[in-house]
């Protein structure tokens, strides 16, 4: 990863550090706070100036969202554009499609917190939930 991106950021180290700062960039941009359920984090970094934001954890995670019945695939580095109710450009994220694991790329939230979260895919596939089904770590 080019460490320009990350110039000038905030970094916080370890699990229960990284954790606080993803959980109030999760607050502070309008996300539920269930959306990034980490393990291990060895680093979270964010950029005001840009909105540039990356994770480091100890390895690839899955996440079952159990009221939506979806998998979805943390890679051990994700990295995004957090910007006011969504992350653009981001990388490290997958979701369980079928047989398929397309990356997400863009996620936006609608009229919290009763409203909808849309996820956005390379392959062109969109998908919208309730946003209450990413409420908290499940």
């Amino acid at each position: 990863m080019a460490n320009d991106q990350k110039e000038g950021g905030i970094v916080k180290k370890g699990h229960e550090e990284g954790m606080k700062l993803a959980i109030s960039l999760l607050e502070e941009f309008g996300l539920p706070l269930g959306l990034l359920p980490l393990a291990d984090v060895i680093e979270v970094g964010f950029v005001r100036s840009t909105g540039y934001m990356w994770i480091q954890q100890k390895k690839k995670i899955e996440n079952k969202f159990i009221t939506i019945s979806k998998f979805v695939s943390y890679d051990a580095e994700i990295t995004g554009y957090i910007e006011k109710n969504g992350i653009k450009k981001l990388k490290g994220v997958k979701a369980k499609e079928l047989m398929l694991w397309p990356p997400v790329s863009e996620i936006s939230v609608a009229n919290l917190p009763t409203g909808k979260i849309q996820f956005k895919s390379l392959a062109g596939i969109t998908k919208t939930f309730p946003v209450e089904a990413f409420a908290a770590i499940q």
